[in-house]
């Protein structure tokens, strides 16, 4: 026999139209002026990201593993940014700060299904770097471009299989009343308190999520710089040593980025209910903005191919539309 709470909670139950999303707390009113720094953000993602890829495409000689892995982390660092720009510049720009209720799912599920990815690419990365290292005159022959697309495949399989229940079990949830988010964005985590039903299958299989892909991920990066590191202490010159290491000086940076962030907002969101509501804000922005804004960057100026390829494709490119201009 229902109770009379449980009689009340299914009377009022039902599954909102919106979502009301947040800006930064306590800073509603300089919205307009938050916008451009979050616009020089996303111009840097897309400029920055855009031109890893042109340059991967078009030069020859960076058709090659290490660049193909490159590839991949630009593009789910553009999804990803891809995923949060509707939202976040509606917000600070029009001051539209509802989304619909499928609209928020499909943010959600496209939002941490490319930070997934992301992380399985950065673990892809490492086992790239290891091979380079451990066999480097098999390194080309082992990782064959039907591999790396296959591993590619497996990456994105794997991201939208464990999404997909998530997605659904949230959408059976019944919710009362309260619909408002407190991100401009949609994240999994935030949905799930506004639910008046069980949400124990959601946190149990969210938890599951993030145990089988950064937990695992991260742990076999660990693995994987271990055996570099005995691999590298194994070469005679002091010189190779340095030279072999100097080629993971990038990755271990791109691993930083990513994962620093997100342990900091983890722990945060663990300890820190007495902390302010804008600094949570700052954090969860920097663990989603930080790392596509500052890779492109650390490839451009520590991988030698890659600042090389700029310099020679920007001077073309430039001739190109100077002489499209002046005939």
């Amino acid at each position: 026999m229902k109770s009379h709470h449980d009689i009340f909670n299914a009377s009022i139950a039902f599954t909102p139209a919106t979502f009301t999303l947040a800006g930064i707390p306590g800073l509603e009113a300089e919205h307009i002026w938050i916008s451009i720094p979050f616009c020089l953000i996303y111009i840097i993602i897309f400029l920055g990201n855009g031109i890893i890829l042109h340059i991967i495409r078009i030069d020859p000689a960076l058709h090659q593993p290490m660049y193909s892995f490159l590839a991949m982390l630009a593009f789910v660092e553009l999804g990803v940014s891809a995923s949060t720009m509707p939202t976040v510049l509606g917000i600070f720009l029009c001051g539209i700060n509802e989304i619909s209720f499928g609209g928020c799912l499909f943010q959600m599920f496209s939002m941490h299904s490319f930070t997934i990815m992301e992380s399985g690419v950065l673990l892809t990365m490492s086992v790239d770097r290891f091979v380079a290292i451990y066999s480097p005159l098999r390194y080309t022959t082992i990782l064959t471009i039907p591999r790396i697309i296959g591993m590619g495949v497996i990456i994105a399989l794997r991201s939208v299989v464990l999404m997909f229940p998530l997605l659904f079990l949230l959408k059976g949830l019944p919710f009362c009343g309260h619909n408002t988010l407190t991100h401009s964005y949609c994240l999994h985590s935030d949905l799930i308190k506004l639910p008046c039903g069980d949400t124990r299958p959601n946190s149990i299989l969210g938890l599951f999520v993030i145990t089988s892909t950064f937990g695992l991920d991260s742990l076999l990066i660990v693995v994987s710089y271990m055996l570099i590191l005995h691999t590298v202490l194994g070469i005679a010159s002091g010189a190779g040593q340095w030279k072999a290491l100097n080629t993971c000086v990038s990755h271990i940076c791109a691993v930083l980025v990513y994962y620093v962030p997100m342990i900091s907002l983890s722990l945060l969101h663990r300890f820190g209910g007495h902390l302010p509501p804008l600094l949570q804000t700052v954090m969860a922005n920097a663990y989603l903005f930080f790392p596509p804004v500052v890779n492109p960057i650390v490839y451009s100026m520590k991988t030698k191919e890659i600042r090389n390829s700029i310099v020679r494709t920007l001077p073309r490119k430039r001739h190109e539309v100077s002489r499209q201009i002046i005939p």
